[in-house]
């Protein structure tokens, strides 16, 4: 098993955060593309403790080298489960997802957590469990593992540039909204 672990801090309040991670798949994010769809399964207000419970089916172009696709029968998506979890008492965002698309060959548990670090400061920590599954082969289960820890950190850099651009581009159109209203009550 390999880990893979990565943060920064987003310049942004939780509130501008945890909104936005809702369309960090949408066409605002050019970092994006390779998302296909994102599927709401279920999704409810725990009455208890306040807690919004999501679960999605995140849908991408397979990304897994061509020589490996046609192995494992050619494949040209994934498929990923990510269940969310946003706590407004704690302020708190946790995403856990797993890979559903090749998990007899490799098993992917990521985690990202969102927490606030002062009014105008979000923290952003991932971490991901990465296991390959191929029997007796240490050299191959090494290799896979190290290969899917190279793909991950490169995905977590551009993850953050698509998820900067999403943050940047809600603020204005809450801003523009925000102007709207004001002028309509101002005219009104």
């Amino acid at each position: 098993m390999k880990v893979f672990s990565s943060d920064c801090k987003f310049d942004y309040s939780w509130e501008e955060v945890s909104a936005a991670n809702w369309r960090k798949y949408c066409p605002w994010n050019e970092k994006s593309t390779h998302v296909i769809a994102v599927d709401t399964l279920s999704r409810y207000i725990d009455a208890e403790t306040g807690i919004l419970r999501t679960e999605r089916l995140i849908t991408c172009k397979q990304t897994a080298p061509k020589w490996l696709q046609s192995l494992m029968g050619g494949k040209d998506t994934s498929h990923v489960f990510e269940t969310s979890y946003v706590d407004p008492a704690t302020k708190k965002v946790t995403m856990t997802s797993t890979n559903l698309t090749f998990s007899n060959i490799i098993n992917v548990q990521e985690t990202v957590v969102y927490r606030p670090l002062s009014a105008n400061t979000t923290q952003f920590v991932q971490t991901a469990q990465i296991t390959a599954l191929c029997g007796g082969w240490q050299k191959v289960k090494n290799a896979v593992e190290d290969a899917t820890v190279t793909a991950f950190s490169e995905n977590a850099r551009k993850g953050k540039e698509g998820f900067e651009a999403v943050l940047a581009m809600s603020r204005r159109v809450f801003s523009e909204e925000k102007l709207r209203q004001q002028q309509a009550a101002a005219m009104a």
